[in-house]
């Protein structure tokens, strides 16, 4: 069986192995697509594919959405190239269950794929095309925190965004230039009214993404690229309104497993892939059930049905107050207090590391101790359920093979939301957050993380991170294994609120992080004994 049009065709033999077929007409979507654009979405990675994919998919099965959603990519155009076309825009989503069953369906929505690059001349014009056409209702986003962002941690301009700056609308690369030169070319049209919906897991993100866009618009503007009624319209959120959002799902890295089950299905071309810039990805997506969309509802143009998808559209208060509940308390800190440990201690999945007994015991004071207190009930679904669900059934689901290596990407980009909010939290009911012990420990296995050299003393890479080499290169002026070299080393990295949100100095916790850390780096053996004594 061949995951193509054509190969759909034959729909007994892909129902005879349990993988369910979309009941609607897949060309003829892609058809209408294309010649009415609604829908187009930027970072079309493996959450994407699987979570707002489906979304579409139910909702045109029940007759609710008439057209897909264009695919469009500014970063890793390998991705469509060898995942896309070769498959017809078609992906197979894969849902694995804590007891090992899987869930198997083709998702038929993905209708058109765009490479977003000024050095793509087709991709580029049409995408021009379809920014132009009123029909165009919403523009949403998975591109991972980093993507907002356009500074280095000292204030200046990233690289390619000055060079995107300068280069103005005509010649630029970067995914926030990208689409404010695709809204100038809408402006140009007519000026129909869009919604910009970042679905990024980061607090406040139709925030960081229209801060960007305008930050992109008025720099061009000092350069005479654009007019000053673009920039007037492009900030008039009644014109292009930039809605909050809160998005829940773990989506792994393609599974071995779950390819050696779909080639014995009898499913051909799934093997996994490793672009050129070293995207893991495969025709299929395995991700777990649960997932949470909770989305501002504010569209000036019309959206799709999106309730009928299971998204909660809701007002930015109760976003906000879902927002903070899982990335400030009961989801993100978690992950994030437990991976650089998991590296440190040698564990290559996530879920064996909800096994083990110190990093358990971790895992639920940083969420019920310290996290949960802080967190305001947004209405919607319960706090405490939703983080019982997490440690006791989404964690621990080992079929995920949700790697600790992932979960360590750009993690320079979170800690301040993930720790920083709660941290703050503290500090203003108390006036110090110096009463906090989990997560100073958690930011003390952060930055021992960085030697980039596990607790036996054996070398690790590190993951991806924007930050990886500054910061690995501050810890490293404490020699490891010699805890009474650290003098003031680590006041650069603890005092910067471009990491944190805030002074952790300021905030009292920035003393005990450093103490714990001093322990961490005293030789083999160190960052468990440190655990064991404080968790004990």
């Amino acid at each position: 069986m061949k995951l193509s049009l054509n190969g759909l065709q034959d729909n007994q033999a892909w129902k005879a192995v349990g993988i369910a077929l979309p009941d609607y007409d897949v060309e003829a979507l892609q058809k209408r697509t294309k010649e009415k654009p609604e829908w187009v979405h930027f970072g079309i990675g493996n959450i994407f594919r699987i979570f707002l994919g489906g979304i579409a998919d139910d909702l045109i099965t029940q007759g609710l959405m008439d057209t897909g959603i264009i695919c469009a990519e500014t970063f890793d155009t390998d991705i469509i190239d060898k995942i896309y076309t070769p498959y017809d825009n078609l992906c197979l989503g894969v849902i694995l269950h804590k007891d090992g069953s899987m869930d198997k369906r083709v998702i038929g929505s993905l209708a058109e794929c765009v490479k977003a690059r000024k050095d793509d001349g087709t991709g580029w014009a049409r995408l021009k095309e379809i920014f132009s056409a009123p029909s165009l209702k919403m523009v949403s986003f998975t591109i991972t925190e980093k993507g907002y962002n356009l500074r280095k941690t000292d204030g200046s301009y990233l690289e390619y965004v000055q060079r995107d700056i300068e280069n103005g609308p005509d010649e630029c690369s970067g995914a926030i230039a990208v689409v404010t030169a695709m809204l100038f070319e809408r402006w140009n049209a007519g000026g129909v009214p869009i919604t910009l919906s970042s679905m990024d897991n980061c607090s406040h993100n139709g925030s960081l993404l229209r801060s960007s866009v305008i930050t992109m618009a008025n720099e061009w503007g000092k350069h005479g690229f654009l007019e000053d009624d673009f920039l007037n319209w492009v900030q008039d959120e009644t014109k292009v309104s930039f809605p909050w959002s809160m998005i829940d799902k773990i989506t792994p890295r393609p599974a071995e497993f779950v390819a050696e089950v779909l080639k014995k299905d009898g499913v051909e071309g799934q093997d996994i892939i490793v672009t050129s810039k070293n995207t893991y990805i495969a025709p299929f997506v395995n991700a777990e059930k649960p997932q949470y969309l909770v989305i501002e509802d504010s569209f000036p143009n019309g959206r799709p049905a999106l309730e009928h998808g299971g998204v909660y559209m809701t007002d930015r208060e109760t976003v906000d107050c879902s927002e903070r509940m899982k990335v400030t308390a009961c989801l993100n800190p978690i992950h994030t207090a437990l991976a650089p440990y998991g590296m440190l201690l040698g564990y290559e999945y996530f879920a064996d590391i909800m096994n083990d007994p110190e990093l358990k015991i971790l895992a639920h004071n940083v969420g019920y101790i310290e996290g949960l207190p802080c967190v305001e009930d947004p209405g919607i679904f319960s706090p405490k359920a939703f983080l019982d669900e997490v440690i006791e059934e989404r964690l621990p689901n080992k079929y995920l093979g949700d790697t600790t290596a992932r979960i360590c990407t750009d993690s320079s980009q979170g800690v301040g939301v993930r720790f920083g909010e709660t941290i703050r939290s503290y500090v203003n009911e108390y006036g110090t957050a110096s009463g906090l012990k989990a997560i100073p420990l958690a930011l003390a296995g952060w930055m021992r993380y960085f030697y980039a050299v596990d607790d036996m003393g054996k070398p690790f890479t590190l993951a991806p991170d924007p930050l990886a080499q500054e910061l690995h290169d501050v810890v490293s002026e404490v020699k490891l294994g010699e805890p009474e070299s650290l003098r003031d080393q680590l006041h650069t990295i603890l005092s910067n609120k471009e990491i944190f949100g805030i002074d952790l100095y300021e905030a009292g916790v920035a003393q005990k992080i450093e103490e714990f850390f001093k322990e961490e780096i005293s030789g083999t053996g160190a960052v468990r004994a440190t655990l064991k004594k404080y968790l004990n």
